[in-house]
């Protein structure tokens, strides 16, 4: 088996319309199509629902269920809200800037941008409060292949010790000049 690509991801929202029109004004998505139904399709169970699509560029669909049955929504408390996110690429930097500007525009709080190292962000919430980045990348291959090289280490020590590799630190601290010697 081969995964070719994500086909949607999905979400739970509070309000379908409102979500729908967020993601058109702010991020400029295309509303692509909807489903509800009173019955779960793979369950049978009575729960109505309104499934929305939005079209999040290059094949990549972001999708929202809002449940008027169900207890309002909530997010994990025992996880802090900057892990669970929803992260998309814009062009270049100077589309993060202007994104940034636009977002403001809307009046939507925006933090950033933020160096990653190998990428810049900024950061905001959706009216449903998922946390929203946006992403213009700043990495070489250099930076890619490192990354790629040091990935196995990392995570077998993290694995042992729950402590932070020191591995790919230089993300952070300076800038790589691809001799990590």
């Amino acid at each position: 088996m081969h995964v070719k690509r994500i086909h949607h991801v999905a979400y739970r929202c509070k309000d379908a319309k409102e979500t729908v029109e967020f993601y058109e004004r702010v991020l400029n998505m295309e509303f692509q199509l909807a489903f509800a139904e009173d019955e779960v399709p793979s369950t049978k169970e009575p729960d109505p629902y309104m499934h929305v699509f939005l079209d999040a560029g290059m094949g990549n669909v972001l999708a929202f269920f809002e449940l008027p049955t169900q207890p309002d929504m909530d997010r994990d408390h025992n996880t802090p809200k900057w892990v669970q996110h929803i992260a998309m690429e814009v062009e270049c930097y100077d589309a993060l800037v202007d994104a940034k500007a636009h977002i403001e525009g809307e009046g939507v709080d925006v933090l950033g941008p933020i160096n990653h190292g190998i990428f810049q962000s900024i950061y905001f919430f959706d009216p449903n409060g998922h946390r929203l980045e946006l992403v213009a990348n700043s990495r070489t291959q250099d930076q890619l292949d490192e990354l790629k090289r040091v990935a196995p280490a990392m995570l077998d020590e993290w694995s042992e010790t729950k402590q932070a590799p020191r591995h790919a630190a230089w993300l952070h601290e300076l800038e790589f000049t691809g001799d990590l010697s």
